[in-house]
């Protein structure tokens, strides 16, 4: 006779990244793995890893590490959690920079600053949250079905058909 023990799969985790982009792939190795295992739906969970990458990005240009008062060695903070309606928050905390976060309109030939309109776009929710000691929080609540219907125009600052068009030939 043989034992089947279930395995239950965290519907949540933490870990500290280091401040850089050394720990961007690890991060998200995780993130997917993890949810993948927990059973969250693949659309979900390649948004939340886009998410992420995206924050952690940030939160290495813009933010200090954890606990330092210089940029440079150290940790960011990067968690998530999935509710008991199938809701995904993501959050990436770090020891706070001389900017907040707030989305930005680049120009077309921008080399960056489109990070916080995909989050837009693909949230149904975000914000940030400040604490008594200086660490800054950005978070984002990824749902099922909520990516905006103008997800090219919200993340390009335009029409989003100039993006469009140049694709048509690959359907």
């Amino acid at each position: 006779m043989a034992l089947v023990v279930a395995q239950e799969v965290p519907t949540s985790s933490s870990m500290a990244v280091p401040h850089g982009p050394a720990g961007v792939g690890e991060a998200r190795h995780r993130m997917r793995e993890q949810l993948h295992r927990s059973g969250v739906s693949a659309s979900v969970v390649d948004d939340a890893v886009l998410i992420l990458s995206e924050l952690l990005s940030n939160a290495c240009r813009h933010g200090r590490p954890l606990g330092r008062a210089d940029v440079g060695d150290g940790d960011v903070r990067a968690a998530w959690r999935v509710d008991g309606a199938g809701g995904l928050t993501v959050e990436v905390t770090d020891g706070g920079g001389p900017t907040r976060p707030v989305p930005s309109t680049p120009s077309v030939t921008a080399r960056g600053g489109r990070g916080l309109n995909i989050i837009s776009a693909l949230a149904q929710d975000w914000g940030v949250r400040d604490s008594a000691s200086g660490e800054v929080t950005v978070w984002v609540v990824v749902t099922e079905g909520h990516r905006r219907e103008d997800f090219a125009a919200r993340v390009g600052g335009g029409s989003g058909l100039e993006y469009l068009d140049a694709y048509d030939e690959l359907d």
